[in-house]
This record gives C-alpha cells, structure tokens and sequence, in this order.
C-alpha cells in the first residue's frame, strides 16, 4: 500500500472507491489482492440492502476517527483522563421487556419460551430488519466493526456490528476481541450479525411491537436486529445471548453469566457469579490476581475463557481509592455512558446521579494492568462464588454451600435489581433470576443447572453464597456490606483460610457460617448479631424464605430430592 489511500478504512461504490481502500487490507501481499477483498465487502453490503452509492461504511475504524466524529456529530467530550464521554438518549438501561426471539424451525425446540424469551414471528423480524436498513441508508455514514466473541478459538464466533454512532463502534470496539491485521483480513462471512438502528423506532403497530423498542434475535439467520434503543449495553447482551444459546447446543460447553479471575502464584481460578450490581466486576478486578473477564464466561472441558474482549464497568460513585483498577482504566480509548461532567474542567462526577444511576465505562480488557491475556486459562475452577445483593439484610456475608445447595442458589438466582440496572428501576428490588442470568438466558435453566453440577462434582469445586446487600437492618434502614469486609472474605476463600474455619449453622435457610473470620465483624458474619429489633429480623427472614419457596417452585418438578430440600424451611 502506498501514502494515496489517504482514508484506507472507508470503502464505497464511487469512480474513487480504488484510492479508499481498507486499512487492514494492508495485510493482502499487493493492492490487487487488497482490491480483491474490497470488491468481496461492497458486494456483500450491496446485497444486504445498502445504499453504496450513498452511504459511506467504516470498517474497524481508528479510535481517534471515532472520537473526531462522536464529538462532531453526537454531542460526545473527552473527559479531563482522556476517555469519551458520550450519552445513550432516553434509554439508559436494557429494555427486557422489549426483547424478543424469533420463532422458527431451527431454535424453536431448544429455546425457554415465556416472559424472558418472548416469541416473535418471522415475518414481523422481516419487516423490522429492512426498517433499521432502510433507516442506516439514510446516515452518510455507517459504522461496522468486525470481532470475535470467545477467546478460545475451538468455541469463537465472528461478529459483526453495524451501526450509525460512532458511540456504538467504539463501545463494541472495546467489548468485542478485536482482531489482528490480518485476522481481520481473512475475517471473511460473519457468524452473527447486529444491525442496531437504535435512533429510529419501531413501529408499535406492527404484530407483536408493545412500544417502539424492539430487541430482537433471530437463531435461524443468526441476525439481531435493535430499534428505538440506543443504550449500549443491548449490543453486549445480544452476543451474550447468542452464546448461551450456541455453546451448550453446538459445542457442549457451559456458558455462565459470571466473572473469573485466577491467582498468580496458585495459578487457582474462581468463578463470580451475580447479577449486575451485585459486585461481579469490582470483586474479580483484584490486584492480587490476574483477570480474566469481568461479566461473560465458558465453563469448557479444557477449562475457563472469557466471551468478551473489555469490561464494562459501572461508575456509581466510583473512586480512586475503593476501586482502583477500573478508575485508571478509565483513558484514551475508554467510553464514559451517560456520566455527568464539569463542563470547565471536564473532570467527570461518579456521584452525580442526574442522568442515571446506571453510569458506565466501557474498556478494553487490556486496560486492567493485571488482566490475563489471552483471556483463558486451561485449568479448571477450584471456587465458585455466588453473589447476590440482599435488599432484606437477612442473609450473612458469606456462607460455605453443599453441592445441593448450590444447585438450590444457582436456579433461584437471588439478588436485588440496583437502581438503574434496568429501565425504570429507581429502588432495589427483590428478584430472581434463574441461573443469575435470567434477562439473557435462552434454554431451560435446567439444562445449564445440570451442566454446572456435573463440572462441580467432577472437578472437586467448593462454592459460596456472598452477599454484598444490606446488613444491620433492609434497605432504608441498614447499610451496604462495606467493601473492605467483602474483600476480605474473598481473600480467605482464595487463600484456603475460610474453608478451614469453624461454622455453625444459620437457621431457616439452614446455611454454614463461619463463627470467626479476622478483620471482619463477628456481628456481621451473623446477620442476626447485628439487628437491634430481633423479632423484625426474624419477619423479614420468615419473608424472604416465603419467596425462595415461591419463586423456586418453577423448578421443583425437576430437580432431585436433595435440592428441592436444600432451600429455606419454614
């Protein structure tokens, strides 16, 4: 290649289109073969319906072109550290109502219809697809971004976004695993395509619309389709979903909403599972040991890899000091969502919670100075935590579960929804999640429960229920579990120590406590220690093991005796 492809990454159908050719084309050994590959991109945007006479299509773009252009075209700043910030309009948080598969030959036996997983016929997803390509055709420019989802390449899948903010390619950018020159090169026929057009709305009046978003999957074509959103984190989730559908149905492999770090010395990994807000990322980016991903992982039979490529962490009164790993991660390169900003100093206010509470950074993994890379490791886990946040204040920090236990917890999939996680959450709300990713699960929760317990019991793993909610009384009248306690507890779990303490038995939902655990409140090991008002503690316990039974009687027809028992007994 030579100085005239002055703009290598804009490809289009013009008399000049030979002078702009790909950036990562200079990877082909001539400009005949990097026309040859160009030739192969425009035909395969010409037949998907665009416009290339009109539009441009930025490929991989540069992050500086991406700045330059969300700063010139949607309102986006560089903050005072050098990261964007940007804003994700009147959506600043998933849409789960909105979200709905397509019903169709190839998936329809497999997926867990219902609230979660609601159909959509073929036809409406037709219509809509062409609706967010006709709307891309009528940006000058759109942006693709080519990635990979998987950093095992046996269980990868190649991904392709197309969108119309700069935002958005920065954002899966970083939260893809972004390729090589020349990976990028030979990327070739994406596996799965997102097509977000989250400016423009769906019409609620088509079939099976219930407002003017719409988030959709489509197994059979491998597509997604999204309308009326532009929050971010619907493109994330998206490939979440496509993963926890592919790998136990293509690759026999478990996919798990959770984070994994694993130690430097031991060379041990844990497994975090956990909602979001329920500390998944501030916990597994510990400076002790190396991470692994912070949000999405595979269980395989060779060991753990991470889904994503970055981190997306939330930025609720963060600081330098409680969580210094993601605070610097947060530069040039980085995405700030909807944080408010000093306008004269740029300098950005984690406690502001004006736009939402649900602020965010998008960052590539990279950007964790103790990150593993490549993000895998083949060995197999040694812990799993579990966490959930108790808006009750009745469960203790830490408790060592049975195998049956385990499995109770991991279908119950208890926590607290934070403000700001979804649209429209202003308290915690008492929830549960199955497999603690109900929003993204696609099959049955039993199929990835029965997963779980095979690799536990093959491999020897212990696990633990953390709770990082409320202690000293439920919320409005306690207090979070301060941090530092809770770190302490996962360092005793990582360093052998807790698993050699003394328990003692926490009754009506029959837990194993540890009596003692130094430099943590022995009135905090036992919520019950803590509560001044012992017969409201005992209400509220009485409470929430009424909603355990409740919630987990969706699932009791289908689980051995020793887990139906495993749960809370009134």
């Amino acid at each position: 290649m030579t100085s005239q492809y002055n703009t290598p990454y804009i490809f289009r159908n013009t008399a000049t289109t030979p002078a702009i050719l790909h950036r990562f084309y200079a990877a082909a050994a001539d400009s005949d073969q990097a026309n040859s590959l160009m030739g192969k991109h425009l035909e395969y945007f010409s037949q998907a319906g665009f416009d290339m006479d009109r539009v441009q299509i930025k490929r991989n773009a540069p992050v500086a072109l991406l700045y330059e252009e969300a700063i010139r075209n949607e309102g986006a700043i560089i903050s005072s550290s050098g990261a964007l910030i940007n804003f994700s309009g009147k959506k600043t948080g998933r849409s789960p109502k909105d979200k709905r598969i397509v019903y169709e030959d190839t998936s329809k036996d497999n997926i867990w219809w219902g609230s979660v997983n609601i159909k959509m016929d073929e036809h409406t997803f037709e219509i809509n697809r062409e609706r967010a390509i006709d709307y891309l055709n009528t940006r000058e420019n759109v942006y693709v971004f080519d990635g990979y989802a998987g950093w095992d390449p046996k269980y990868r899948i190649k991904v392709r976004v197309i969108c119309a903010r700069a935002y958005h390619a920065l954002f899966m950018n970083n939260m893809l695993i972004r390729p090589t020159p020349e990976q990028l090169a030979d990327f070739g026929e994406p596996d799965f395509i997102i097509y977000n057009a989250g400016q423009f709305p769906a019409n609620r009046f088509t079939k099976g619309m219930s407002s003017t978003t719409s988030v959709e999957i489509n197994f059979k074509r491998m597509e997604m389709v999204i309308l009326g959103t532009e929050y971010a984190g619907e493109m994330k989730k998206g490939v979440f979903s496509v993963m926890h559908y592919l790998q136990p149905i293509k690759f026999g492999q478990l996919s798990l909403h959770s984070s994994a770090n694993v130690g430097k010395e031991k060379n041990d990994v844990t497994l975090f599972f956990g909602l979001s807000g329920t500390g998944k990322t501030t916990l597994s980016a510990d400076p002790a040991r190396l991470l692994i991903g912070d949000d999405e992982h595979v269980w395989s039979d060779t060991g753990v890899f991470n889904i994503e490529g970055g981190c997306y962490a939330k930025c609720i009164n963060l600081s330098a000091e409680k969580e210094p790993e993601i605070f610097n991660a947060i530069r040039y390169g980085s995405i700030l969502e909807n944080v408010v900003y000093n306008p004269l100093t740029r300098v950005p206010d984690y406690d502001d919670v004006a736009i939402t509470e649900n602020t965010r950074c998008a960052y590539p993994i990279e950007f964790i100075p103790n990150a593993r890379i490549p993000c895998m490791v083949e060995r197999q886990p040694s812990n799993i935590i579990m966490l959930t946040c108790d808006a009750f204040g009745v469960l203790p920090p830490v408790s060592k579960l049975t195998p049956a236990q385990a499995s109770y917890h991991f279908l119950a999939g208890y926590t607290s929804k934070t403000p700001g996680t979804e649209d429209g959450v202003l308290e915690p709300i008492p929830t549960f999640s199955t497999c603690y990713s109900a929003p993204f699960i696609v099959l049955h929760p039993g199929r990835y429960a029965d997963m779980l317990a095979e690799r536990m019991a093959k491999h020897n793993v212990d696990c633990w229920l953390i709770n990082t909610g409320w202690t000293r009384g439920k919320f409005g009248m306690g207090k979070r579990c301060p941090l530092k306690y809770t770190r302490r507890i996962v360092d005793a779990v990582h360093s052998g120590e807790l698993a050699k303490a003394t328990f003692e038995a926490f009754g009506t939902f029959n837990l194993s406590i540890p009596t003692a655990l130094e430099g943590v409140p022995r009135e905090l090991l036992n919520p019950e220690l803590a509560w001044q008002d012992k017969e409201m503690f005992r209400k509220e316990i009485r409470k929430l093991a009424g909603m355990f039974q409740k919630a987990f009687a969706l699932y009791q027809d289908d689980v051995d005796e020793a887990v139906k028992l495993a749960g809370p007994q009134l």
